[in-house]
């Protein structure tokens, strides 16, 4: 098992999303969120800063109480399907996928890099996108340790969400093949998507809990680490065949707090590093 060294939670490595003055990220997930959440919202905030001042007053914080992990869905609670780089390539063409991925480093965002196209052509897009989603249902398959995971955090009454940028019916699928549900379990229909810190903080607004209390769990950089660090969560890296130990992405912005190689690895970290107190 691999993993980072323990980060206790300091007040002064509030991402500047969730700075009091400073909330550009913020401001933006919540202007498009519906407006019964906005005072969950203002509550997270207000939180934050008193969390602020009462660990200032502390030279020894205890641990974190955990109240939640979000998990990314495909690559992470199901084995992978989907071949993406063959799915970019098909939407992007050779050419602009080489030239996009050499200069993003993380990975492609496929679903940003179509927004602004033409509606033609990002309808075809998205269909192309589709058909590769819908091969990978075919051969959906849950990934080790995730039932006996979940099941741990039930044991500890430790909520679990979810985050995809699938769609809704892929979602659905996993809920009804395998028999473990999410709540809330967000899918791309849910605007904007990871890697902005909208739906994760959408999450802690509905189980009104402090970012810093929930961890988000996922196998992509620049999707699942990126989107738990910008909301202010702790961020867990699945990375089953060591890829992102290349030096390629040794100067990404956004890096794990911990990194495992199995789910079946990741109670051992949480239980060594939160509070899990039911």
């Amino acid at each position: 098992m691999r993993c980072l060294p323990t980060k206790q939670f300091q007040p002064q490595s509030l991402p500047p999303s969730l700075s009091t003055t400073n909330t550009p990220h913020f401001t933006t997930a919540t202007n498009l969120l519906p407006s019964s959440s906005m005072p969950l919202f203002s509550s997270i905030l207000s939180k934050t800063a008193t969390t602020r001042s009462l660990l200032m007053s502390s030279s020894r914080s205890p641990k974190t109480r955990l109240r939640g992990v979000v998990f990314d869905m495909d690559g992470t609670l199901t084995v992978p399907a989907i071949d993406f780089a063959a799915m970019y390539r098909a939407v992007l063409g050779e050419h602009e996928y080489n030239r996009i991925k050499s200069q993003n480093p993380s990975g492609i965002d496929i679903l940003h890099e179509i927004e602004n196209w033409t509606p033609q052509k990002q309808r075809k897009a998205f269909e192309t996108i589709a058909d590769y989603e819908r091969q990978g249902l075919d051969r959906l398959q849950i990934m080790p340790g995730a039932a006996e995971l979940c099941g741990l955090l039930d044991s500890k009454n430790i909520r679990r969400g979810l985050i995809t940028r699938n769609v809704k019916s892929a979602v659905d699928l996993f809920h009804e093949r395998f028999g473990i549900t999410f709540s809330p379990a967000l899918s791309r229909e849910f605007r904007p998507y990871k890697p902005d810190p909208a739906p994760l903080l959408h999450i802690c607004s509905v189980w009104d809990v402090l970012p810093n209390e929930v961890i988000m769990v996922g196998d992509s950089l620049k999707d699942d680490v990126a989107c738990g660090k910008r909301a202010g969560a702790f961020t867990c890296l699945l990375d089953e065949t060591g890829r992102y130990d290349s030096p390629k992405y040794a100067d990404v912005e956004h890096k794990p707090d911990f990194k495992v190689t199995s789910l079946a690895e990741v109670y051992s970290i949480l239980e060594v590093n939160f509070d899990l107190s039911p």
